[in-house]
């Protein structure tokens, strides 16, 4: 066995399908193919299910291709060391500020004190951005909702956080007034949002939330910008967002946050990384990153 099956074979599960990792390695398909079947010879199991259109995972393809990645990393690794280039590397990191907030500051000073010679690059992008990015390589750990994950293949997710919609509004508004929002009183409320050209999510999600309550949002005004621009519109318009808790922790003073009471479903926020040879670093971060999120759960300073 050498390390470049292991390359083969994680770019076949990760894809999916034979075709789609030949053309990402440069390879003929039925060259990766025989390759692939000469690993599962050797190992004495069937890694893959090879279907008309795709290709899935058997139960031990799963654990081998979970400890095929982890040796890729260590291997790129050792390789830059010896050539001297750890000094120069560096982590390109995608986020969206209102589902990291409250745990990217001490996550992103932890990962700086254990690698000094490792330059972050933290990019605030919306959805759009990230997904164009990571399309292109050039990103190497994403964290986003849900719905953008979807949006991004060769990429591995796991569930870093749950997020609570809450209702943000200037500290003057009405419904500030409240201890709890209830849902139904958002009908004909007027609402600024994110608009659909740089996050194609967020409209369809904060409808999927309120109809069980037979509301509809009623926007009167979507911000392509991002938080940073929403928070100004909201005083400006006296108006409220529906938004992830997370986003107290970097909102102006003269805003607030309500929990909704029945509460909204919870959101998921997902850690991404490229399936195929992933950033030795990305994985330590995102350690880091769950490690906040449990300190946070669990009330520890």
């Amino acid at each position: 066995m050498e390390l470049r099956h292991l390359r083969y074979f994680a770019a076949v599960a990760a894809h999916g399908s034979f075709n789609r990792a030949a053309d990402t390695l440069h390879l003929t398909q039925p060259a990766l193919s025989r390759q692939v079947k000469d690993l599962e010879e050797e190992l004495g199991v069937p890694l893959l299910v090879r279907g008309k259109n795709a290709v899935t995972l058997t139960e031990a393809g799963e654990l081998f291709y979970e400890e095929a990645r982890d040796l890729l990393a260590r291997a790129d690794q050792a390789v830059q060391r010896v050539r001297g280039e750890a000094r120069n590397e560096i982590l390109r990191v995608g986020y969206a500020p209102s589902v990291t907030a409250g745990i990217m500051p001490a996550a992103l000073e932890k990962f700086q004190a254990a690698t000094p010679g490792v330059r972050i690059e933290l990019s605030d992008l919306s959805s759009r951005e990230m997904i164009e990015l990571a399309k292109a390589g050039r990103l190497d750990l994403l964290i986003t909702p849900e719905p953008a994950a979807e949006a991004v293949p060769g990429f591995q997710w796991t569930e870093l956080r749950r997020v609570s919609p809450v209702l943000v509004m200037p500290a003057t508004h009405p419904l500030a007034k409240l201890k709890r929002i209830p849902p139904a009183r958002l009908r004909d409320l007027p609402l600024i949002g994110l608009a659909r050209e740089n996050y194609p999510d967020y409209v369809r999600f904060a409808r999927a939330l309120l109809k069980p309550f037979g509301v509809t949002p009623r926007f009167v005004a979507l911000i392509n910008d991002g938080v940073s621009t929403l928070f100004p519109a909201l005083e400006a318009n006296r108006a409220a967002a529906i938004l992830a808790d997370g986003i107290a922790s970097i909102m102006p003073r003269t805003l607030v946050t309500r929990p909704f009471s029945p509460a909204l479903a919870e959101g998921s926020v997902k850690l991404g990384l490229p399936a195929v040879r992933p950033n030795p670093h990305a994985e330590t971060f995102a350690r880091l990153l769950r490690a906040e999120v449990e300190r946070l759960k669990q009330g520890r300073p």
